[in-house]
């Protein structure tokens, strides 16, 4: 193999390496032990990979409003689970069950979330 060949190959490998170094595993960021709860309003939804992210607004028990972050799966993995881009209006009232970022920070990974009227949505989140 040539110099040229040597580095094409190189820069190729690298490349698609990537991708990889971009993406986290649940555990890396969020931690299994700290199952929270949250009954709260939407803000925003992002449609972004390669996690969406749900925003919500919580009033917690001291009666401050705190806005969390909602890592689920991508887009492409909402559509397939049946989700339109109204699946989840601003101020919509929402439950969310999942587990806090390692840092402590107001972000979880969710599986599921539930509306007033006992309907669900699957996120995709990524626990197992």
């Amino acid at each position: 193999m040539n110099g040229k060949s040597r580095t094409i190959l190189l820069a190729a490998l690298a490349l698609m390496a990537f991708p990889v170094l971009a993406h986290h595993s649940f555990y890396a960021e969020f931690d299994s032990n700290k199952e929270v709860e949250l009954d709260g309003e939407v803000v925003k939804m992002e449609w972004v990979n390669p996690h969406s992210w749900l925003n919500i607004k919580v009033i917690n028990e001291q009666g401050q409003e705190e806005i969390w972050r909602v890592e689920g799966g991508s887009p492409g993995v909402l559509l397939r689970l049946g989700w339109t881009r109204d699946s989840l209006p601003p101020g919509a009232r929402v439950r969310v069950k999942g587990f806090q970022a390692k840092d402590g920070s107001f972000r979880m990974n969710s599986r599921g979330i539930e509306f007033p009227d006992g309907r669900t949505l699957e996120t995709g989140g990524s626990r197992q």
